[in-house]
């Protein structure tokens, strides 16, 4: 069952990643680097002010959601949280249009942007109320449901930014138009479905539980956000806006391994949560179920980061080849978010705590960044970023351990982890040292090979599992 899982919410992951690749070889051919840039800075502010407005009551949300008793419970809880964000949603999106001018010549440093920066900001916001649903299917374990709601949105919004930006001529505006009006086709359709499933409700005691464990989480959830956007509106301040376009760029792709993270979580996150509150050795359950997941998060990561100047080369133009190192810094980041994404501080109400680290992370993000940014460009956020989020990383799984033990495979973490890292360096060191492109290649082609025998070593990668993928998996069936 897991396997399945694991295969039904790789696939939506799968075309979220994709689709954006297909259309960049078109996109980096009529938009240039500015133009990505404008899009990196509007979607920015647009995350900035709907993760305010969510006041963290997604991880409140999930949490309570497996200690409601039953079905009409978890719905009043669901239309409570919603119908409270949406609110808020809406009068901050008021708020950006009042101030839409001022507000677009202080971050792109031109009003001429008024209609990016409002058609962006609610783009994101029907996506952001839209995950409510999602994850009220993934904890029910409707994986199917899942996925096909979030292929049919990724579908509709690349189908429409290709026709805008391509035939209609819109500009860089036919991106986001693509991702609002297929949040908002697939928002509908949730909303018709959950209604004629669980009868529109509302709990107000159920709802101020998740907001009162919510609450702690708010200055976490602002400093976060504030920490994941800061970067893009630094290196424009302190370089260009083309700089922030090849920096996005680099993220975004680089963020394919982070999806795909998230994606295998959405099957281990509920069976950890369940095993936490059921289980009296639930340390040891949870250390040995990890393992696997974390190779196969960290083989998305790996193969990312070895092979990111050869996706550069094939879907874009020169102008984005300096993305390169870009990519692989943050696939060595996000493959060490693995670490941080476990529940124990939120098993054990440590919200306010979660919330200082973040704080602290981002101080030290912000005053790494502009000194990187100065010397490095782009490539020194990237750095600076790697470095701020490995000491949270580390310091997180630190106390996370403190609170709730989970036994983990400490041997195998450790030359799955440690592997990964020394390939992604070697590969930013061969770049700049081996102009024989045959001999780098090589070299990768090397390590994966010495990481996929390592996952025989430690019998992740079995006959077993090859034989469950191909018999008992609908993706594999013979006819």
């Amino acid at each position: 069952m897991q396997l399945k899982n694991s295969l039904y919410y790789l696939l939506p992951s799968a075309v979220t990643a994709i689709l954006p690749v297909i259309s960049l070889p078109l996109f980096t051919r009529v938009l240039n680097a500015h133009d990505f840039g404008l899009v990196a800075l509007c979607q920015a502010y647009a995350i900035f002010i709907n993760g305010l407005a969510n006041f963290g009551l997604s991880i409140g949300f999930e949490r309570n959601f497996f200690t409601s008793s039953d079905d009409k419970q978890k719905g009043a809880l669901l239309y409570s949280v919603i119908l409270f964000v949406t609110l808020l949603t809406a009068l901050f999106g008021s708020l950006t249009a009042l101030f839409v001018n001022p507000i677009s010549q202080w971050l792109l440093g031109s009003n001429s942007y008024h209609s990016l920066l409002i058609v962006t900001y609610f783009a994101i916001a029907f996506t952001t109320i839209k995950t409510y649903y999602l994850t009220y299917l993934k904890n029910s374990f409707d994986a199917k449901s899942y996925v096909w709601y979030t292929i049919d949105e990724s579908l509709i919004g690349f189908l429409i930014s290709m026709v805008l930006v391509l035939w209609v001529k819109t500009g860089v505006i036919g991106i986001v138009l693509g991702q609002l009006v297929a949040s908002v086709i697939v928002l509908i359709l949730l909303t018709f479905r959950f209604l004629k499933r669980v009868p529109f409700s509302l709990d107000k005691s159920a709802f101020i539980d998740a907001f009162e464990l919510s609450i702690p989480l708010t200055p976490k959830l602002f400093v976060s956000t504030f920490s994941g956007q800061v970067d893009k509106y630094l290196i424009g301040l302190l370089n260009t806006v083309g700089a922030v376009g090849i920096y996005s760029l680099g993220q975004k792709i680089a963020n394919i391994s982070f999806v795909t993270m998230t994606a295998i979580q959405n099957v281990w996150s509920p069976i950890v949560y369940k095993t936490v509150f059921e289980q009296k050795d639930g340390g040891v359950i949870i250390g040995k179920l990890l393992t696997p997941f974390f190779y196969y998060s960290i083989a998305i990561a790996l193969c990312v980061s070895l092979f990111a100047e050869e996706t550069l080369i094939l879907l874009t133009s020169e102008e984005f080849y300096g993305a390169t190192d870009v990519i692989i810094v943050f696939s060595m980041l996000y493959g060490a978010f693995f670490f941080a994404k476990q529940p124990q501080l939120i098993y054990a109400k440590k919200t306010l705590l979660i919330s200082f680290l973040s704080i602290v992370n981002v101080a030290g993000n912000i005053a790494l960044i502009p000194v990187f940014v100065k010397y490095w460009g782009a490539v020194g956020a990237a750095w600076a970023t790697l470095l701020a989020g490995a000491i949270y990383v580390l310091v997180t799984f630190l106390l996370s351990q403190k609170y709730y033990v989970i036994k983990w495979e400490y041997a195998k973490i450790m030359g799955i982890f440690l592997l990964f890292y020394v390939a992604s360096v070697m590969t930013i060191l061969f770049r700049n040292s081996i102009d024989i492109y045959v001999v780098r290649l090589m070299v990768k082609l090397l390590l994966i090979v010495i990481y996929f025998f390592m996952g025989v070593r430690f019998r992740i990668l079995t006959i077993e599992l090859y034989q469950q993928l191909i018999k008992k998996t609908p993706f594999f069936k013979r006819s």
